[in-house]
């Protein structure tokens, strides 16, 4: 059955790849996005999915982004995948709160933003299906990510909460913990710590965007049903909880 999908920071990396395998499993996806108008532009371009610009970490912005993408799409919104995500690294004891506030505005206040305008629909339906994105570091913590870990962190709380209230309406809530991604940010790391990176991966590489986008797309399916609450660790063994 054709669902109505929303991905947010769906335009590059692991939400573009997520956007991609729910378009092949039949849905109608749409890509958020808060800033880059060409990456977006060209995404939508090149791959059919239309694109929805409004920041994540702004309530009310949210409210109205995701009533003009119901609008877009002809239908309600059924499958809600929260990707979007930010970095602002630094010691805590030098961390700024400028750095906190940005990372846990993005990153945690924004599942809140996201999903509660949806969750009410999705109740008087019977069916949803939530993803959220968190991180290995929301696991294991990260020396100079207090900001980032933190907010990862309550992804996961946030997430088997809110499975727990919506189990009987149809609605599973997962979380999916990706390691380190061979995307644009990581990329981006010098090739001496790529490959301290790697040499501390059982797999022996970085993972693909693509193989966390199957991930979701199975968790979104109808075969899936039976799976709610649960936290699906993607990191090629680099660390087993």
């Amino acid at each position: 059955m054709t669902r109505t999908a929303i991905v947010t920071g769906g335009t590059r990396g692991i939400g573009a790849a997520i956007c991609l395998k729910l378009k092949a499993a039949g849905h109608r996806v749409l890509a958020n996005y808060a800033g880059n108008d060409a990456a977006a532009s060209a995404f939508a371009d090149a791959n059919g999915i239309d694109v929805v610009k409004f920041d994540v970490g702004d309530h009310d912005a949210c409210i109205a982004g995701l009533a003009d993408a119901e609008r877009l799409a002809g239908a309600p919104i059924d499958i809600l995948i929260n990707n979007a995500g930010i970095t602002r690294d630094g010691m805590f004891h030098k961390m700024s709160r400028e750095q906190w506030d940005a990372v846990i505005r993005v990153d945690l206040d924004s599942l809140y933003n996201t999903t509660r305008p949806l969750i009410e629909g999705m109740r008087e339906r019977g069916w949803g299906r939530i993803v959220n994105i968190s991180s290995i570091n929301g696991q294991k913590g990260q020396m100079g990510q207090v900001n980032y870990s933190a907010a990862k962190a309550g992804v996961i709380g946030f997430t088997k909460a809110l499975a727990q209230e919506s189990a009987r309406k149809g609605i599973t809530v997962n979380c999916v913990t990706p390691g380190y991604i061979a995307t644009e940010m990581v990329s981006a790391v010098p090739q001496n710590v790529i490959d301290g990176i790697v040499a501390g991966i059982p797999v022996g590489r970085l993972g693909e965007a693509e193989e966390i986008g199957a991930l979701v797309a199975y968790l979104c399916s109808e075969e899936a049903a039976f799976i709610t609450g649960s936290t699906l660790t993607a990191n090629g063994g680099q660390y087993m909880v």
